[in-house]
């Protein structure tokens, strides 16, 4: 009798899958926040520029909202500033979860450019602001919170929080430089080099025993799915 030969053993590529006690954490950058005017000065909030959502900002939201009420989430995170409390308002009204305050994941302190004034020296091409870009760090701000401190707060913040939800999905919503931060202590990477985040954007991040995975950053296919390309230009074919 002729034997059948043994089929021959195969190694396929697997999926990803969440390592026991890890948590899912998707970070979600603000919506878009109202301009600035020169006759209507920032709130402040312990120092903190706390302007609202700008209404393309609300829609921003309620794509977010879109793109996560599905996930079983256990907790939505919010930080100490308005334009992340309303960017989450959509997707805690589907989930029915209240928003929790993590204040260490707000916005880096930028000290004497606070209250918009980061957003006149950016435009204006200000010198200082040249030596922002430059030496590509916040720490040469007159007053700012220094980097190394913002890292620190953010790796409490985010330990803290996957410690609490083992095996677990949760959202963070939060801001621009505290995501660059993130997502540079995660890669290994520089914050300036992972700054530039879009509103309404969502990245992914995995903690497994103190140790961060960085899945995705920056995702905007909830949004115009225009990849920063102009369509209308022809910059693809």
């Amino acid at each position: 009798m002729t034997e059948t030969p043994a089929a021959p053993v195969e190694y396929r590529q697997t999926r990803f899958t969440l390592p026991p006690g890890g948590t899912h954490i998707f970070i979600v950058r603000h919506g878009e926040s109202k301009p600035l005017r020169a006759d209507e000065p920032q709130p402040l909030v312990d120092g903190h520029g706390d302007p609202p959502l700008d209404p393309r900002g609300h829609e921003q939201a309620k794509l977010v909202a879109a793109r996560l009420a599905k996930q079983p989430l256990a907790a939505i995170y919010v930080t100490s500033l308005q334009r992340t409390v309303q960017t989450a308002a959509p997707l805690a009204a589907a989930t029915g979860l209240t928003p929790v305050v993590e204040r260490d994941m707000r916005e880096i302190y930028l000290g004497e450019w606070e209250g918009g004034v980061y957003r006149i020296r950016r435009e204006e091409n200000h010198p200082e602001w040249q030596r922002v870009l430059a030496e590509r760090t916040w720490d040469v701000i007159p007053g700012a919170e220094q980097e190394v401190d913002l890292a620190k707060r953010i790796v409490g913040a985010i330990n803290g929080i996957a410690n609490r939800h083992p095996d677990q999905r949760v959202v963070i919503f939060t801001h621009g430089g505290v995501i660059g931060m993130t997502a540079a202590i995660a890669s290994g990477g520089r914050m300036h080099q992972l700054s530039e985040s879009d509103n309404g954007s969502l990245s992914h991040l995995v903690v497994s025993d103190g140790h961060w995975l960085l899945r995705r950053f920056n995702d905007t296919s909830h949004l115009a799915p225009d990849l920063d390309l102009d369509l209308d230009q022809g910059e693809l074919t």
